[in-house]
C-alpha cells in the first residue's frame, strides 16, 4: 500500500486512445491534454524523427524525396511498429512536465476485435516507448465509461464507436461485453470513397487531406440534409494539369454509400445477436454513438431510421474513448474486469 502510493507520487500515469486517425492522451490528475494526428515524419537517411502529430500530418503528399510523413497506424491497430513506437515516445515526452523517478503505467484503448499478435505489438510498442506496466482496454467500453453508462449494473448498454479505422459496435453489462460487432470501416474509408468517386465521376485527383475537408465540410448520411457545394482541387487525370471542379453534399453522400451501409449492416448484425433481455434495456435507453465518424451530418438520423430506435450522439463524442480510459485509469481497483487479458 505504501509503496503504491509513493509510485504513484514518483510517477505520471497516463491513458492513450492511440487511434488510426488522432492520438489523445489524458494524464491522471490533469486530464485530457494532448490531442494530435497519428502522422510521424521521418529522415529517410539518418532515420531521425523530423515531427510527429500536427506538424507532421501538415507534410502528408508534400513531402520532398528523402523524407516519409506516415500513418504507422491502419485500420485501428499497428500497422508500422518502429514508427508508432516513435510517436508514442515524442507524444509521451510531451505531456511529462517534469522528471520522474518511476517510468508510468499505461491504458491502451484498443478495437475490440484486436488479435493476440496485435495486443502484443501495442504492450511492446507502449513499453519501449517508456512504459512501466502497460494494460489494454476495449474502445467500445472506455467509450461507454467516458460518455457515463452504468456498465457495471446488469442493464443493456450499446454503444456504436466510428474511429478513422474501425467501427466498433458492443453490448455491455456488468463491466462485460456480451456482443461486438468491429469492422474495418470507419472515416479513413470515407475518405478513400470520397477520392475514388472524384476520379471516376470527375477525372481528378485528390489526396487524403483534400477528401477529409470534403468529408467534414459537405459529407451527410442522410437524404435531408440541406445542399451543399465544395469547390475541390487537384491533379486532372486526363490533362496532367491542376484543375478545380464544384462537389455537391449529393455526390458526397452517394460516395459515402459503401461505407455506410457496412455499418449500418454491421448493426443490423448486432441487434440480431442481443440477447432478448438486453435488447429491451436498448429499445428503452437507446443507444449511444461516439467517435469521429459519429460526427458525419445525418448519421445518427440515418441509423434511427433503419432501426427505429432511439439513437443519440455523445456530447464529446471525439474524447469519450480517453476521457473512459482516465476514468479505468483514476480508479483501476473498480474496472479492474473490464481490462483485457491476453496470453
Amino acid at each position: 500500500m505504501v509503496f503504491g502510493r509513493l509510485t504513484g507520487l514518483m510517477s505520471n500515469d497516463i491513458a492513450i486512445d492511440l487511434g488510426t486517425a488522432n492520438t489523445l492522451i489524458y494524464v491522471k490528475g490533469r486530464g485530457i491534454v494532448l490531442n494530435e494526428p497519428s502522422v510521424v515524419a521521418i529522415d529517410r537517411a539518418t532515420e531521425k524523427v523530423l515531427a510527429v502529430g500536427a506538424d507532421a500530418k501538415a507534410m502528408l503528399g508534400r513531402t520532398p524525396t528523402g523524407i516519409d510523413a506516415v500513418r504507422p497506424m491502419r485500420d485501428g491497430v499497428i500497422a508500422d511498429f518502429e514508427r508508432t513506437e516513435e510517436l508514442l515516445r515524442k507524444l509521451i515526452l510531451k505531456v511529462q512536465t517534469r522528471r520522474f523517478l518511476v517510468k508510468p503505467r499505461v491504458i491502451v484503448c484498443v478495437p475490440s476485435g484486436i488479435t493476440e499478435v496485435e495486443k502484443r505489438a501495442v504492450r511492446d510498442s507502449v513499453e519501449h516507448a517508456g512504459a512501466r506496466d502497460t494494460f489494454l482496454v476495449a474502445e467500445p467500453i472506455a467509450a461507454a465509461i467516458g460518455v457515463g453508462l452504468p456498465v457495471e449494473r446488469p442493464t443493456g448498454n450499446m454503444v456504436i464507436d466510428i474511429g478513422g479505422g474501425t467501427t466498433e459496435i458492443a453490448v455491455m453489462t456488468l463491466n462485460g461485453i456480451v456482443n461486438d460487432t468491429s469492422i474495418r470501416v470507419g472515416g479513413d474509408k470515407m475518405d478513400e470513397a470520397i477520392m475514388q468517386y472524384v476520379k471516376r465521376t470527375s477525372n481528378l485527383l485528390i489526396g487524403d487531406q483534400t477528401a477529409e475537408q470534403i468529408k467534414i465540410r459537405i459529407g451527410s448520411a442522410h437524404s435531408a440534409d440541406e445542399h451543399r457545394e465544395m469547390e475541390v482541387k487537384g491533379r486532372d487525370l486526363i490533362g496532367g494539369i491542376p484543375n478545380t471542379v464544384t462537389i455537391t453534399s449529393g455526390q458526397v453522400r452517394e460516395a459515402l454509400q459503401e461505407p455506410i451501409g457496412a455499418i449500418v449492416a454491421a448493426l443490423h448484425q448486432s441487434l440480431e445477436e442481443t440477447p432478448p433481455e438486453l435488447a429491451s434495456d436498448i429499445v428503452d435507453r437507446g443507444i449511444v454513438m461516439t467517435g469521429g465518424g459519429a460526427l458525419l451530418r445525418g448519421m445518427d438520423q440515418l441509423l434511427r431510421d433503419t432501426t427505429h430506435l432511439p439513437i443519440r450522439v455523445a456530447d464529446g463524442a471525439l474524447s469519450a474513448v480517453v476521457l473512459g480510459a482516465g476514468k479505468i485509469l483514476d480508479d483501476l481497483v473498480q474496472f479492474e474486469k473490464v481490462l483485457m487479458r491476453s496470453t
